[in-house]
């Protein structure tokens, strides 16, 4: 029974979606061999760290901190009564999924679990409560990089907490591209950051694979329909969406307007119209800058920007080696961007060390690791009726 069979069944039980229960067909469709590593394998994991439960009277929510997947999916902090430990629970309603999302789910749940990658997001145990699925995986407790800027750091970051988050991104990245697969929504909001320092990447939904019958293709000419709201982070040739089509290094151009994300606390062409949109990927085909390359300019290492609505203080400054790396992953001509693993040995990166968490930590302020209102568990699954104390995310996604 396939995955999305399992969406469509029974909505009065709980069903576990355990990735056992897929063909080899449905799985390796989505995943490939995973090749040798060029780093140190993922710390092993205990048993007692993994929270496999499907019983919904062992979560006890706390409180809801987002909402995603085109609104249809509710993020819920809550603690796994039998341990005590915290976990992040997205419950999701799928009578009012189309198809598409659907299928968009299908597929991120099924890699979350056959990823195996300390960079790449975990989902624990997958289930469904009549009509609602849930996913449980690890509470991150600084939560994403987008909420990091617009609580702590509104003008941006320094450059090392943005090397930090940049090389675990990349990491997690790099194994995405070596198995194949094109990610095609990096972005602050889909890069978590857990208690301890552990950065990884989210947003698996949108994720492509250039494995078809067997065989790795040089290009992909999948265009789905990307929401707005993403499309100041895709290369120009995404957009473009032409007979030359597009492969992984289209995500090292995403990587480099994360940087210019993190670095400023804005999105180049956030607030652009679909018609200037259109006009940028026309002066992108003919050879004409999109205008973000050459943004950003090194002069004394001080990072000077010409659009409005990019502004880094003054008083801000980039090392040199930022902005090579920035200007690296903004070519224009996707072969002349590096790949994720070169990327990883940019000078940039030259500063981390391979366990960098406790320096990341130093960066950030204290995690959050205490709720401020429980929400009684609820069985059957009701919505909570209930308002919540604080501001909630709504760029959590799959």
């Amino acid at each position: 029974m396939s995955l999305l069979d399992c969406f469509c069944t029974s909505r009065t039980r709980v069903e576990s979606l355990r990735p056992e229960r897929q063909s080899d067909t449905s799985i390796h469709q989505y995943l490939v061999d995973e090749p040798t590593l060029s780093w140190f394998p993922p710390p092993p994991t205990r048993a007692s760290d993994v929270i496999c439960s499907t019983n919904v009277s062992h979560y006890e929510l706390q409180a809801e901190i987002g909402r995603g997947f085109e609104n249809l999916t509710s993020v819920y902090l809550a603690r796994h009564t039998p341990t005590g430990t915290l976990v992040t629970i997205k419950i999701t309603n799928l009578e009012n999924c189309t198809e598409e999302r659907l299928k968009a789910l299908q597929k991120a749940v099924i890699l979350s679990h056959f990823f195996r990658h300390p960079n790449i997001t975990t989902y624990w145990t997958v289930f469904t409560v009549g009509s609602w699925l849930w996913v449980i995986s690890p509470f991150m407790a600084y939560g994403s990089a987008n909420q990091l800027l617009r609580t702590y750091f509104p003008e941006g970051m320094s450059e090392t907490l943005i090397r930090n988050i940049l090389f675990g991104a990349v990491r997690g990245l790099n194994y995405l591209h070596q198995n194949g697969c094109i990610h095609r929504s990096i972005k602050a909001s889909h890069i978590l950051i857990s208690g301890d320092g552990l950065v990884t990447l989210s947003g698996l939904s949108h994720l492509h694979s250039l494995i078809k019958h067997g065989q790795r293709h040089r290009a992909v000419f999948d265009f789905p329909q990307f929401s707005t709201s993403v499309q100041p982070w895709l290369s120009p040739e995404l957009l473009r969406q032409d007979l030359h089509g597009y492969n992984v290094k289209s995500d090292i151009y995403s990587v480099g307007i994360t940087a210019c994300e993190l670095a400023s606390g804005q999105v180049p062409f956030q607030d652009m119209h679909r018609t200037q949109s259109d006009s940028r990927m026309k002066n992108s085909r003919s050879g004409v800058d999109s205008g973000i390359g050459e943004s950003v300019l090194v002069s004394s290492g001080t990072c000077t920007v010409n659009s409005d609505r990019l502004q880094t203080p003054s008083s801000k400054t980039f090392s040199p080696a930022f902005f090579s790396l920035v200007q690296l992953c903004l070519q224009q001509d996707p072969e002349k961007r590096p790949s994720a693993s070169s990327l990883l040995s940019h000078v940039f990166f030259k500063k981390m060390k391979e366990q960098s968490q406790d320096s990341i930590l130093s960066l950030l302020p204290p995690a959050y690791n205490k709720p401020s209102i429980a929400v009684p568990p609820v069985l059957p699954w009701t919505e909570p009726e209930c308002a919540f104390p604080y501001e909630k995310d709504s760029n959590w996604k799959f």
